[in-house]
C-alpha cells in the first residue's frame, strides 16, 4: 500500500489549492484533503479505473468540501460586516472565532512547483484572497463548478460526471456564478511588475522606519486595513495615519520578514519587546497598479507563523 499512498501524494498540492478556494482556510483545506487522502487509500481496492485517478481524487475532495459547507457559515473578510471603522477608535471590537474568516495559505502549500509560467500566473491569481472571498458568496456546489471550469479548467462533460448531474445543469450553474462574481471581485491582478517590486522594497523601509508620511505615500487614496480576527477596518489615508499613530503606534520599530502568501507580497512583522522583536501579525498585500489598494494584517501568530515557517522571535 506504500505504492498507493506516493501515487496519492503527488496530488496532495493541487487538492490542497483546490479545497483552500472552496473553503478559504488553509487550516480546513489541509483537513479536507488529509480526509479525502484517507478515503482514497482506503477505498483504492474499489477504484476501478474508469476515470482517471486524478479525476477520482477530486471528486473524493469536492465530497469531503461540500459536507463540510453544508453546516460552515459563509467565511467573510472584514468589509464585508459593515462599514469603515474611523481612524480615532480606541476599540476594535471583539475578536470573532476563525470560522468567520477567510485566511491566508502559504504558496508553497497550494502553487505548482513546477507549470507553464502562465499557469503559474494563472494560479497566483486564483489564491488572492480577493478572489477567494469573492468564491465564498456563490453556493457551494456553484463554488466548485466555477472552481473546476475557470480556474482548472476542467470541460462541461467532466465537470457533469464528477458532480453527477447534467452538462446543462453545470452550464447553468457556472453562468449564474460569473455573474455573482462579476459583482463581488475585483480585476485580477497579475503578476508584479518592476515598479511593484521597487513599491514593496519602499513599503518594507517606510514601515520599519514608521514613517507615515512615507507609508502612505504609497498607498491609493481608498487604500484599505484591516486585522482579522478584530472586525476593525479602515479606508483612506486619514484613517490609516490616525489609527497607526495612535492605536497602533506599538507597531513603531517593527521589522518585516517576506514569505509567499496567496500568490501576493506578504510579511511577518516582529514588534520590539524586552524579548527581542516577537510576532504581531502575518501582513498580506494587495498592490493595484503603482500603489497598494489593501493591506490585511492577521494577527493569529499562533497558528500562523508555524504554518508559514517564521521564526518563533528576532534577536
Amino acid at each position: 500500500m506504500n505504492d498507493v499512498a506516493e501515487q496519492l501524494e503527488v496530488f496532495r498540492p493541487e487538492l490542497t489549492g483546490y479545497c483552500y478556494r472552496m473553503l478559504g482556510s488553509a487550516f480546513e483545506a489541509e483537513d479536507a484533503v488529509q480526509d479525502a487522502m484517507v478515503r482514497a487509500w482506503r477505498g483504492f481496492g474499489a477504484f476501478e479505473g474508469r476515470s482517471a485517478l486524478r479525476s477520482w481524487l477530486y471528486k473524493i475532495a469536492t465530497n469531503v468540501c461540500l459536507t463540510m459547507l453544508s453546516s460552515a457559515q459563509r467565511r467573510v473578510r472584514p468589509m464585508d460586516l459593515g462599514p469603515a471603522w474611523p481612524g480615532s477608535s480606541t476599540d476594535p471590537g471583539e475578536p470573532r472565532p476563525d470560522e468567520v474568516w477567510v485566511g491566508p495559505v502559504p504558496d508553497a502549500r497550494v502553487l505548482p512547483e513546477r507549470a507553464d509560467p502562465a499557469d503559474v500566473v494563472a494560479a497566483r491569481d486564483s489564491v488572492r484572497l480577493a478572489f477567494v472571498a469573492a468564491l465564498q458568496h456563490l453556493p457551494p456546489r456553484q463554488r466548485a463548478v466555477l472552481i473546476l471550469r475557470e480556474v482548472l479548467s476542467w470541460s462541461a462533460q467532466e465537470v457533469a460526471a464528477l458532480l453527477d448531474t447534467s452538462v446543462a445543469s453545470v452550464n447553468s450553474a457556472l453562468q449564474r456564478a460569473r455573474a455573482t462574481l462579476a459583482t463581488v471581485d475585483p480585476a485580477p491582478a497579475g503578476p508584479l511588475s518592476a515598479d511593484q517590486l521597487s513599491l514593496l522594497a519602499r513599503y518594507v523601509s517606510a514601515f520599519e522606519a514608521y514613517d507615515l508620511p512615507a507609508l502612505t505615500s504609497l498607498l491609493h487614496e481608498d487604500a484599505t486595513l484591516s486585522m482579522p480576527p478584530l472586525p476593525l477596518w479602515l479606508r483612506g489615508h486619514a484613517d490609516i495615519v490616525a489609527w497607526m499613530s495612535g492605536t497602533g503606534s506599538g507597531c513603531r520599530g517593527s521589522r518585516l520578514l517576506p514569505v509567499a502568501a496567496n500568490g501576493q507580497p506578504a510579511f511577518g512583522q516582529y514588534r520590539p519587546g524586552a524579548a527581542g522583536h516577537t510576532p504581531w501579525s502575518l501582513i498580506v498585500l494587495e498592490p493595484r497598479g503603482d500603489r497598494i489598494a489593501a493591506t490585511t494584517n492577521f494577527l493569529d501568530t499562533d497558528r500562523l507563523f508555524p504554518l508559514f515557517g517564521l521564526p518563533p522571535r528576532l534577536a
